[in-house]
């Protein structure tokens, strides 16, 4: 009885060309097996190259999908704090007073009106800038801003205490300041 092999190279479903290379495959193997000491199985390395490519296309994938990841939260954020500012910047229509401050160690100037600058200089309200462009917000509105990038904020003063919180602590709270000094 011939073997498979013969059989189906009469049926022309393999040609000589397959034959001879499962034959040298088969040979290259017992090779292999020969070489081994024994009680070690024999690993197909084209097995083990194909599962370590498809591992690292796995992490290449992984880091990829880490930073569209990164990149559309970043974008969400950028959208965010632009809708915080269109939606809550104050009109400065008129404004004629200089308000002057450092950005990128470069001194800026803004046109505010008078209360504007106060506002500003007690830490009421806050400069941003966004996309080249400078606004003002007010402050709980800039401390939202800061939550999600401080880079946008550029003046934003501390609030100054109360009054009363300064009368406390004031060593000269008890003397009375004459009428009729002249510094």
């Amino acid at each position: 009885m011939p073997s498979l092999q013969d059989q189906l190279l009469k049926q022309g479903l393999a040609d000589e060309k397959q034959a001879k290379a499962v034959k040298k495959e088969k040979k290259q193997q017992q090779k292999q097996r020969k070489q081994q000491p024994k009680g070690t199985q024999s690993v197909n390395e084209t097995r083990e190259r194909a599962r370590q490519a498809r591992e690292e296309q796995a992490a290449r994938d992984r880091e990829l999908n880490r930073q569209r990841e990164e990149e559309s939260q970043r974008r969400a954020v950028q959208a965010q704090i632009r809708e915080l500012v269109e939606t809550n910047r104050l009109s400065r229509e008129g404004a004629e007073t200089p308000y002057q401050f450092v950005h990128n160690s470069k001194i800026k100037r803004l046109y505010v009106d008078e209360q504007a600058v106060d506002a500003l200089a007690r830490g009421q309200l806050a400069v941003v800038c966004l996309e080249g462009t400078y606004d003002v917000v007010p402050e709980n509105i800039a401390r939202k801003i800061q939550e999600r990038d401080e880079s946008v904020v550029i003046v934003l003063h501390q609030r100054c205490k109360a009054k009363e919180d300064d009368d406390e602590e004031d060593p000269y709270a008890g003397f009375e300041i004459p009428d009729d000094l002249m510094w």
